[in-house]
C-alpha cells in the first residue's frame, strides 16, 4: 500500500479547519481554558470571511484585552482604562468606511468604562463593542467587579458579595438594550462549539450592522470563564459558569433590528 505523504494529506480539498491568517503566530498568553482566545479568533475570522481586514481599527484597553494587539492581525489602537468607546468614537468619526470595534472585559467596561459605554450606546455610533464577562477583574488579581455574583468570593469579598454592603452585580448588556441607539444586542459564550458557532453568527450580524451602514451601535456580549481568578480548573469552571452565570446572565439575543425581544 502507497505512503500518503502530509503534502497530499493537507491538500485544499481535504482541509475541514485551518487556522485565519488574522490570528498572528504569537501563542496565546491567556490562562489554559480561558475564553479570550476563542473569542479572539471567531472576531478574526469573521472579518476575514468579510474581505475587511485592511479595512478594520480595533480598540483594547486595560485588563486582559490589552494583550489583543499580540493575537489580532488587524490594525489596532490602545485605550486608557474604560476609554474604549470614546476611541472607537473617534476613529469610525474619522474614517467612516472603516469596520471598527472594541474589545473589553467587564471590570474595564462595565466600571471605569461605564459612561463611556453608556454614551457611546445612546449616541448609536456605528461602531461594534465585544464584551467578555468573567464576572472579576481578571488581570490585576481577580477582585470583585460589577458583574460579580451575590454570594460569588473574589480577592475582595472573600466571604462573597453581600448586597447590603456591594450593591446588587450589574447587567450593563439588558441596561444598554433600553438606548435608543442601540440596534442589536446579544449575550452569547464560546465554551463549546455550539455556543462558539452561536457566537460567530451573533458577531457576523454585529459587524455586518456596521458594513452595511444601519444606524445604531452594535453590542455582543460573551459571558466567560475565569478558571485562574475562579481559582477552579479549566472544566471545573465552566461547569460552574453553566450552573452560576447563565442563570443570571441569560444567553440570546436581547435586542435585534433595533427592537427588544420579549422573553
Amino acid at each position: 500500500m502507497a505512503e500518503i505523504t502530509v503534502q497530499e494529506i493537507i491538500k485544499p480539498e481535504n482541509l475541514v479547519y485551518k487556522k485565519t491568517p488574522l490570528m498572528t503566530d504569537k501563542a496565546l498568553s491567556y490562562c489554559p481554558g480561558c475564553g479570550h482566545g476563542t473569542a479572539h479568533r471567531l472576531i478574526m475570522e469573521v472579518i476575514e470571511e468579510m474581505g475587511k481586514e485592511n479595512d478594520t481599527i480595533g480598540v483594547a484597553p486595560v485588563g486582559c484585552s490589552v494583550l489583543a494587539y499580540e493575537f489580532m492581525n488587524v490594525d489596532m489602537q490602545e485605550a486608557a482604562h474604560g476609554r474604549a468607546p470614546a476611541v472607537a468614537t473617534a476613529i469610525k468619526r474619522l474614517w467612516p468606511d472603516k469596520v471598527v470595534f472594541t474589545y473589553q472585559g467587564d471590570g474595564d467596561l462595565a466600571a471605569i468604562g461605564t459612561g463611556e459605554t453608556i454614551h457611546a450606546c445612546n449616541r448609536g455610533e456605528q461602531i461594534v463593542i465585544v464584551f467578555i464577562n468573567n464576572g472579576i477583574y481578571g488581570m490585576t488579581g481577580g477582585q470583585m467587579a460589577p458583574t460579580t455574583l451575590v454570594g460569588m468570593k473574589t480577592s475582595t469579598t472573600p466571604f462573597g458579595r453581600d448586597v447590603s454592603l456591594m450593591g446588587n452585580p450589574l447587567k450593563i448588556t439588558e441596561l444598554i438594550a433600553q438606548l435608543p441607539g442601540t440596534y442589536y444586542v446579544t449575550r452569547q459564550a464560546v465554551h463549546t462549539p455550539s455556543a462558539a458557532r452561536k457566537a460567530k453568527r451573533a458577531i457576523k450580524k454585529a459587524f455586518e450592522n456596521q458594513v452595511n451602514k444601519i444606524p445604531g451601535l452594535s453590542f455582543v456580549e460573551i459571558v466567560s470563564n475565569c478558571n485562574s481568578g475562579w481559582k477552579m480548573t479549566p472544566v471545573d469552571s465552566n461547569n460552574w459558569m453553566e450552573e452560576n452565570m447563565f442563570p443570571f446572565y441569560q444567553l440570546g439575543d436581547i435586542k435585534v433590528d433595533g427592537k427588544l425581544i420579549e422573553k
